[in-house]
């Protein structure tokens, strides 16, 4: 049992440890936490650096809501963590190990990125340009200690409670804490004082909150310290993560400096009429669309988080003053694409997305946010979803606009692509992202870009231009040339 290993190696005399139960309440977590340093090799560590290999699933991307996270092979991946400063980079490459799902990453060549993390800054290094992201902010500085060592770190800054409780037959040490505004967390410590699994629970834009399971097992003496050999990880009951550890470098050199792109960064917002009444909002890497009625605002899409959604709602209200934003049209369940459907039903809009996503949004909806509150929590109010089926239509009695359920798409399976037919606009997300002006179509044309020519045709839809949720307003034509066809007159 955790405690008489614990007694034991303090030597304490028989009589304490025919006295155990009564003994170890008397336990602080600081004790156990000082023990459980010295035994990992955390307590003189600095700075960390390890590889590992194995498989990844992309979260938030799943086909539909139910459905577990689509699986990726890692082919490598490096953690660098400098404890002193919060930071971490990891450099990640990876191939995408089954076609139907999102994320966007490739099926065949490996595909790399390079992630960031230090204090409240997250950024990607892309052709050696920093571009940074709030979206990723809480997920990474998560991750970061929630890591065997650092979780130990972050226990005892944050004062930390102890009790003892019985996993799998066993008796584990349990130490809870709260890193303030950022996540919860229990680490439980086994008899050789090992952190063996993290509970934890973080801010997530989509959910508002999510729960996460880490596991850590097979551990062995790297340089000096013990650290596991196996790590899995679990979001919401669905693997994320299943690696296994190469290469362990304590106090490696981890130096991270935050670049001024990214420091300076802030969001970008864009409003290019297209249409009489009809807004393309862009500026970042996800775009919406205002469209203006008789008495009210319909917003196409509400993506990442409030940290985009917010100023692109108080963007959208300046075009028509007065007019409430009643509906918020959302293209499918992917969480970059409805990251902001909170801040949406925050601002009072009813959610209107595609049938099979009704009880997702609901129960999104009505889940409870404690550690970091944001707008929707704060709001108070009672979220309102409305689902489209094959075909939906929002009209104030001159304007219509019609909602179609994108059908036998890889990516999803619970599409919504909007056209307004007086103007001949469509409105879809991911099937197609157009490419650079004059660039050459793909030699082997994308499924996708296939996929919704097939919809648009069987729908019959006149389409003049399209309005993509990624990428800039193009003629349909180019569409069709993407796929190696001349668009319909």
């Amino acid at each position: 049992m955790f405690y008489k290993r614990f007694f034991s190696n303090w030597a304490l005399p028989a009589l304490a440890l025919a006295l155990l139960p009564g003994v170890a309440a008397a336990l602080d977590a600081s004790s156990v936490l000082k023990r459980a340093s010295a035994a990992m090799g955390s307590t003189e560590l600095k700075t960390l650096s390890y590889s590992a290999d194995g498989w990844g699933y992309t979260f938030g991307q799943a086909f539909v809501p139910t459905a577990h996270w689509p699986k990726i092979q890692i082919r490598s991946m490096e953690r660098s963590i400098n404890y002193d400063t919060a930071s971490m980079r990891e450099l990640i490459t990876y191939t995408r190990a089954e076609p139907k799902g999102g994320g966007g990453y490739p099926l065949v060549a490996p595909q790399t990125d390079d992630r960031y993390i230090s204090g409240g800054f997250a950024w990607n290094v892309a052709g050696g340009n920093p571009a940074g992201n709030p979206r990723f902010v809480p997920e990474r500085i998560h991750e970061l200690w929630i890591s065997p060592h650092g979780v130990l770190k972050a226990a005892i800054k944050n004062n930390a409670t102890l009790e003892f409780k019985t996993v799998g037959g066993r008796s584990m040490a349990a130490v809870s804490f709260t890193e303030a505004g950022r996540f919860k967390a229990t680490a439980y410590i086994n008899e050789d004082f090992l952190v063996e699994r993290v509970e934890s629970r973080y801010p997530e834009h989509v959910q508002g909150e999510t729960d996460v399971v880490t596991t850590f097992s097979s551990y062995r003496d790297f340089n000096g310290i013990k650290f596991p050999s196996l790590i899995q990880q679990k979001n919401n009951g669905r693997f994320t993560l299943d690696v296994t550890v190469t290469k362990v470098e304590p106090n490696a050199a981890v130096a991270i400096a935050v670049p001024d792109a990214v420091r300076n960064y802030a969001e970008r917002i864009t409003t290019d009429k297209v249409a009489d009444g009809v807004w393309f909002v862009a500026g970042a890497s996800h775009n919406s669309v205002a469209i203006e009625m008789k008495d009210h605002l319909v917003l196409v899409e509400s993506p990442l988080g409030d940290f985009r959604t917010a100023p692109v709602i108080e963007a959208v209200k300046k075009l028509a003053p007065g007019k409430p934003i009643r509906f918020a049209v959302n293209s499918h369940h992917h969480y970059d694409h409805s990251g902001g459907v909170r801040a949406a039903a925050a601002e009072g809009a009813t959610i209107v997305t595609q049938a099979r996503n009704k009880s997702h949004y609901e129960k999104i909806l009505a889940s409870k946010v404690t550690v970091n509150p944001d707008l929707y929590a704060k709001s108070g109010k009672k979220g309102k979803v409305m689902a489209i089926g094959d075909k939906g239509q929002l009209t104030d009695g001159k304007r219509v606009i019609e909602m179609y359920n994108i059908k036998d798409s890889i990516h999803t399976d619970t599409y919504l692509m909007v056209y307004l037919p007086a103007e001949k606009l469509l409105i879809e997300a991911d099937e197609f992202t157009p490419g650079p002006p004059n660039a050459k179509p793909p030699a082997q044309p994308d499924p996708r870009h296939l996929n919704l020519v097939n919809n648009i045709e069987r729908l019959k839809l006149s389409v003049d231009r399209i309005l993509p949720l990624h990428g800039r307003v193009v003629p349909i034509s180019e569409l069709y040339a993407a796929i190696g066809k001349t668009a319909p007159r």
